[in-house]
């Protein structure tokens, strides 16, 4: 073998060591998402979208489901608002949701109150029908192509997962936080108790109230862990749906296809 050939040999060798070396470095700074198998299996109506895609909603002023908690109601304004920013963002125009509230507030005076405000349940006929009556006043008036419901739904889940005792849902990641005057947390802490968390819930249907698209994604947790008790238990937090940035997250979670995410953490289908 000459010289020139051994030469070239080992500076083969040397650049494939190399890259070799930056794949195993970099390996770990992929610029893809995490992949999180708790993202929500959304449902969409790709044809009737390819059909008529949106370019004008409303965002209703009443959950699909059932009222909210009370300790979430306070919040449902301004996570409607930044879902109408975050709507028009992309392109897609949001009618003023005092629009859908007289509407809906002519159709309770002609049905009647389809939410028991004893029990909280649903009265699903009369609501129908107020929902018809809402329809029939936009489709005269402002022609939305979609009503978008949302809906701050409760779940549970353990903060069980790793040394940092992570918890996820709806395609979200999320720490435990702590309450009280202590930072510590007992080492008799139960970490597969479920604690209660909260989602965002988006349905969209057009006015002939068939569903469009519906879609979930994680805002963040109810409960903390109660230092006052030796941090032995959890508590519901003082302060709720305050970070915007995890108001955010869950939007973007919860739109996605409708709205694709950048870097959406589920599965492609």
């Amino acid at each position: 073998m000459g010289r020139l050939t051994v030469v070239a040999s080992v500076l083969q060798r040397a650049v494939t060591l190399g890259l070799l070396l930056a794949g195993v470095l970099c390996g770990g700074c992929a610029s893809g998402p995490a992949y999180n198998p708790t993202a929500f299996n959304y449902q969409i109506d790709e044809a009737s979208l390819a059909q008529a895609p949106l370019k004008k909603v409303i965002i209703a002023s009443t959950n699909l489901g059932p009222p909210s908690s009370q300790y979430f109601s306070r919040h449902e304004a301004l996570i409607d608002a930044q879902l109408a920013r975050y709507f028009t963002e992309h392109g897609i125009e949001v009618l003023p949701q005092q629009q859908f509230t007289r509407a809906y507030n002519a159709g309770v005076r002609a049905y009647g109150n389809p939410v028991d405000p004893s029990t909280g349940k649903v009265n699903r006929k009369t609501f129908n029908l107020v929902i018809q009556s809402v329809r029939d006043h936009l489709r005269q008036t402002s022609h939305p192509d979609a009503i978008v419901f949302t809906d701050i739904v409760e779940l549970a889940v353990p903060f069980n997962i790793g040394l940092k005792h992570l918890a996820r849902w709806d395609g979200v990641t999320r720490k435990p936080t702590l309450q009280g005057p202590g930072n510590t947390v007992s080492s008799a802490f139960n970490w597969e108790v479920p604690a209660r968390v909260s989602s965002l819930m988006v349905s969209v249907y057009d006015l002939d109230l068939k569903r469009l698209f519906l879609g979930r994604g994680g805002l963040s947790a109810t409960d903390a862990i109660d230092t006052r008790s030796g941090g032995a238990g959890f508590t519901q937090r003082r302060e709720l749906l305050t970070n915007n940035e995890q108001i955010a997250e869950g939007i973007a979670l919860a739109l996605h296809p409708l709205i694709p995410m950048a870097r959406w953490p589920g599965r492609a289908r």
